[in-house]
């Protein structure tokens, strides 16, 4: 797989990585660790580089950093690994609302992930949402003193706006940017990539896949167990599950005039939106890593990429996150 790089402070990767969430949360109960592992040490076989993990994605427990690091234990010189501090997890009933980006506790965060993935350093480390109670300022500084100290190479912000983004990177020089990317979701167009670019920091495009939509693997809300977060987001709701249904058929029909599948189609067209741009497709699949990966040797055309626009012209219908767990800026 051809190699990108993210940021000017020399982080190179492969051009598609490999989110770990669904490996414990999210998408219904937690899949097979052996499972997992093989999926993990696949990708790496394919090309993959980037890894990303968080504290949250193991509940407070560490479980998902625990599991890639027992995955990539036997090749860590070999891969980039990512992790993500932000949140109080203390409280099970504030689970993935509550923020803490307080220096104490990144630094407590940090050194529980060093523990959990068993490595001597982490090679990003992300402020996964911005705690509008903690200036950024302190938050950039606090990382800048664990890369300072060799415990973190890069730093990452996760869905953060223009402003907060430009004044950590004032403070300690921010490598990449994870935030929801994708044919479905595009509100980072219009005022993140612009600073982005004019920054030279890399884009890193979370649930690029719509959430698995535009895989073209899909069913209504109903259908999908209480603790799939599929159950309840908006986009697989009646009126608009229709609606982005009718949307995904049509770039399924695009993708096979092109022998590829929808998947393949949706990333090829967030790597051609530019070489700063690294998605990291989660997957508990060893099979759908594979498709995944071959998204990577696609190439598609003006037209084809004015047939996708015209096919979701303002991404999909439905709020990507309920009132209350949308990202701050």
């Amino acid at each position: 797989m051809q190699k990108r790089t993210l940021g000017t402070q020399g982080l190179e990767v492969g051009a598609i990585g490999l989110g770990t969430m669904g490996m414990t949360m999210a998408y219904g109960p937690g899949g097979d660790e052996d499972a997992s592992i093989a999926t993990i040490r696949r990708a790496h076989e394919l090309g993959v580089t980037f890894f990303d993990t968080a504290e949250l994605y193991g509940g407070g427990t560490g479980s998902n950093e625990q599991l890639l690091g027992r995955a990539v234990a036997p090749i860590r010189d070999e891969v980039v690994i990512a992790t993500k501090f932000g949140f109080d997890l203390t409280d099970p009933s504030k689970f993935g609302v509550a923020l803490d980006s307080r220096p104490d506790h990144i630094r407590e965060v940090a050194e529980a992930s060093l523990k959990h993935l068993g490595v001597d350093h982490l090679d990003v480390l992300y402020q996964h949402r911005v705690d509008p109670d903690v200036p950024i300022e302190d938050v950039a500084g606090t990382v800048k003193d664990l890369i300072d100290a060799g415990k973190v190479r890069f730093f990452g912000l996760s869905e953060a706006g223009p402003d907060v983004i430009r004044r950590a990177h004032a403070v300690q020089p921010v490598s990449v940017l994870q935030t929801e990317y994708s044919v479905f979701q595009r509100e980072v167009e219009a005022d993140v990539l612009p600073v982005l670019r004019e920054l030279g920091i890399g884009f890193v495009p979370y649930s690029p896949l719509g959430r698995g939509f535009l895989t073209g693997d899909f069913k209504p809300a109903a259908e999908y167990p209480s603790d799939d977060m599929r159950s309840w987001a908006a986009q697989w709701q009646p009126g608009n599950y229709e609606k982005n249904a009718a949307a995904v058929e049509q770039l399924r029909e695009l993708a096979g005039e092109k022998g590829i599948t929808a998947a393949q189609l949706a990333l090829a067209w967030l790597l051609a939106q530019g070489d700063d741009v690294v998605p990291i497709p989660g997957t508990r699949s060893a099979t759908r890593v594979a498709e995944n990966v071959g998204a990577a040797d696609v190439t598609l055309s003006a037209a084809d990429l004015d047939r996708i626009r015209e096919i979701v012209p303002n991404g999909a219908f439905g709020e990507r996150y309920p009132e209350g767990m949308l990202p701050t800026w």
